[in-house]
């Protein structure tokens, strides 16, 4: 079998993930760091975390259904050129003096509603690209490349807002999505197996499709209770990312900018890389289901561990183990489901845990996060957010995941 390295198709892949990622990875750090400067509000600077992940209650059951139904590669070549002149937006109406925090919310929102298009697709086109005995390698593959970015491009982007307005700094997501549309038509092979005999596109099919997606998350154990478990550990996360620019600036005070508060952002990255690495090596001696088990657990302590950090050393370190465990839970995740799921429900089956888990969690979490960081003082807002993941914990340990997780056989795998 050839090696994912020397899969040109794969590398293409590969390459508009990574690229991709580079340019949100600018923008998740800048957006937020705009709102707060324009406003100086907390609340509104929490939106943008909201607003983030607030399109997957709306659009993304519908976005996987139809991305099930699509041409894979067309609409992840659509979505990110659509994407690439919403963002772009931005730093031209700052150029011309007319931007305002309405617009960069508006476009925030807007950019994450046709991500879902491009997510569903991409959730189908994985296992079809690589096959499925490859797809946590393959996944593993990514998220490293992803984690190598938020390691070392939130300290340069730190750096570089020290001197540059984040506005126009998010050229840089929009070029990176006029990039990854390009790779992506590059690839060669299918990543759609053949559609035929399927009823015409009509409103009540959407939600048949749907609902038969719905159907089998539910009814799978494993599925279920791992898209149960992330949507609680999102929504925990959620709240803490929320707080983090105003954390950065009024608790550990090391400001919106420059290199600590780089390096404070960016040792998420280094944990996230841990985990994308380990992952692979875990799968052979334990299943799914027990990664679960034994992650979360780590992930909740330090989620209420880490914002009680007293300084900014302390505080990346936490993040960086904080990050291995609850990036670790989600890769898990992610891949378990791409692999136990049949081809023609991908999509939507995928996008609905992600829209439960990400959507529901990280939307909600974020609201409620910004809402008692107001309330009750950043710091312990976010303790109380990390303490909401011992919640997923208690499901995890009562769950389906231990019987799933003591039947395993580690020469199956």
């Amino acid at each position: 079998m050839t090696r994912l390295r020397d899969d040109p198709d794969f590398r293409r892949y590969w390459l508009a993930r990574a690229l991709s990622i580079t340019g949100s990875m600018v923008t998740a750090i800048a957006l937020p760091v705009l709102v707060y400067r324009l406003s100086g509000s907390t609340v509104l600077t929490a939106m943008v975390t909201a607003l983030e992940a607030a399109p997957y209650l709306l659009a993304g059951l519908f976005a996987g259904a139809l991305a099930d139904r699509w041409n894979r590669r067309r609409t992840m070549v659509t979505a990110d050129l659509v994407n690439a002149v919403l963002v772009g937006s931005i730093p031209v109406a700052h150029l011309f003096g007319v931007l305002t925090v309405v617009q960069v919310l508006v476009v925030a929102f807007t950019v994450q509603g046709v991500y879902t298009f491009f997510d569903g697709a991409n959730f189908g086109a994985l296992p079809v690209l690589v096959g499925r005995a490859r797809v946590a390698q393959a996944n593993s593959a990514v998220w490293t490349a992803s984690s190598l970015i938020e390691l070392f491009v939130p300290p340069v982007t730190g750096l570089i807002l020290a001197v540059l307005n984040p506005a126009t700094l998010l050229t840089v997501d929009a070029l990176s999505f006029v990039a990854s549309a390009l790779a992506v038509r590059g690839i060669v092979r299918a990543m759609s197996e053949r559609r035929e005999g399927l009823p015409p596109l009509r409103p009540r099919v959407v939600f048949a499709d749907i609902a038969e997606g719905l159907r089998y998350l539910i009814r799978h154990p494993g599925v279920r209770t791992m898209t149960i478990v992330g949507s609680v550990q999102s929504f925990g996360g959620g709240g803490f990312m929320a707080l983090i620019v105003v954390w950065c600036d009024q608790v550990l005070h090391v400001g919106t900018s420059g290199l600590r508060f780089g390096l404070v952002w960016g040792t998420w990255g280094i944990g996230g890389l841990i985990a994308a690495l380990g992952l692979p090596r875990l799968l052979k001696r334990f299943s799914p289901a027990a990664i679960t088990l034994y992650a979360l657990p780590v992930s909740a302590l330090l989620g209420v561990l880490t914002p009680l950090s007293q300084d900014w050393v302390t505080a990346a370190i936490a993040l960086l183990v904080w990050g291995s465990a609850y990036v670790l839970v989600i890769v898990n995740a992610v891949s378990y489901r791409q692999q136990v799921t049949p081809e023609h429900l991908l999509g939507r089956v995928n996008t609905a845990g992600r829209m439960l888990s990400w959507g529901v969690g990280w939307t909600f979490g974020a609201v409620v996060g910004g809402v008692l960081g107001k309330a009750v003082g950043i710091r312990s807002g976010m303790v109380l957010m990390g303490l909401s993941i011992f919640i997923g914990v208690v499901v995890a340990w009562t769950s389906p995941l231990r019987r799933i997780a003591a039947t395993h056989d580690p020469a199956a795998v």
